[in-house]
């Protein structure tokens, strides 16, 4: 990445952790395939194991942990194998959860898109066994994050989608739970789903204890690891910057998005009046900043967000919202920066 441009992109994906570039070099040279019984196998399968516990407890985390090529596949893996067949989610989910519950139920949400348990019709989970709530613990448009303790257990199986708040905020209390490492300075392509109970799912046999087939991914394993355990507390900074970025946004005439919800420091989405987020976009990269609107997954297509249609946005202010999201580098020189081309791009619009 060229050293003059700004990268406000972290929700999409952040910078490795030199602690997890060193995990992973160190992992490359363990190259002999945990499953096989000889020697360098059993020590590959060792350092996996070690690796597992070191995750475990990085993320205060009691339960079983999966890994997987990411979060994407967690949510396939625990809501498509889950022994419960009735699925309820909201509508301002990932589109990893939309796609694998196209017929399930959906829970409305408010305008600050957070989920409305009363919302499910009456009856509805009524002699049904152990029905799967999905909700995200954090959105990653908006940055919302959901009062999940507030949500009733009782209701049925908890499924959370941490992807955004895994090594930023405590776990939730749920029965299983998918991350993704390079969210928090971890790899690309390696993620978990962490499961209180393994009977919760159907095997499908190969790797992972049998839920999960594919030789492991030895060197990301160690690189996820290395991550979880270096990360620093960098959202109280976080915190402030982003309050910066929202006063500076309201003084130029712009719109935050859940301006008064619990938001993520490390996430906020803006509208810009009278400019489309795909022009936006534009500038900002013309302008070396490098930012983006709606989810990454489905960026380039850059449809209107349905996490914003969900929170009651119409087509055109939705699609003129953009998404800002920090990381442990941020600071206010780079808030500055985005501000003073956000303000001129505004005044143009305007004008």
């Amino acid at each position: 990445m060229a050293a003059d441009r700004l990268y406000l992109d972290h929700a999409a994906t952040t910078p490795m952790l030199a602690e997890a570039k060193a995990a992973m070099i160190e992992g490359l040279e363990r190259w002999a395939n945990p499953s096989s019984p000889h020697g360098d196998g059993r020590a590959a399968r060792a350092a996996l194991e070690d690796a597992r516990r070191r995750i475990a407890g990085a993320l205060g985390w009691d339960g079983h942990v999966i890994f997987t090529s990411g979060a994407s596949e967690a949510i396939a893996i625990g809501l498509t194998r889950a022994k419960a067949k009735c699925v309820l989610t909201s509508p301002v989910e990932h589109d990893a959860v939309l796609r694998v519950t196209p017929l399930a139920e959906r829970m409305a949400v408010d305008a600050n898109g957070i989920v409305d348990t009363a919302s499910l019709p009456p009856g509805l989970v009524e002699g049904r066994s152990s029905p799967i709530l999905a909700i995200q613990h954090v959105n990653n448009e908006t940055g919302v994050i959901q009062p999940l303790d507030r949500i009733g257990r009782d209701t049925g199986l908890l499924f959370v989608d941490c992807a955004q708040s895994a090594g930023k905020l405590p776990l939730p209390d749920a029965d299983m739970i998918a991350i993704s490492a390079h969210k928090f300075g971890g790899p690309p392509g390696m993620g978990a789903l962490l499961i209180r109970d393994l009977a919760l799912l159907e095997p499908s046999g190969g790797q992972e204890q049998g839920y999960r087939a594919g030789t492991e991914n030895l060197p990301g394993i160690l690189a996820m690891a290395a991550a979880l355990e270096a990360r620093g507390d960098w959202l109280p900074a976080a915190r402030q910057l982003r309050a910066r970025l929202d006063a500076g946004i309201e003084g130029a005439g712009g719109q935050v998005i859940a301006r008064n919800a619990s938001r993520i420091a490390s996430i906020a989405s803006y509208r810009m009046p009278g400019l489309s987020a795909r022009a936006q976009l534009i500038q900002f990269d013309l302008a070396g900043i490098s930012v983006s609107a709606g989810s990454a997954c489905s960026s380039g297509s850059l449809k209107t967000s349905h996490v914003l249609r969900a929170m009651d946005y119409d087509e055109t202010a939705a699609g003129e919202v953009v998404r800002v999201s920090f990381g442990p580098t941020t600071g206010e020189a780079d808030i500055d920066r985005f501000l003073m081309q956000w303000t001129a791009m505004a005044e143009r619009a305007r004008s």
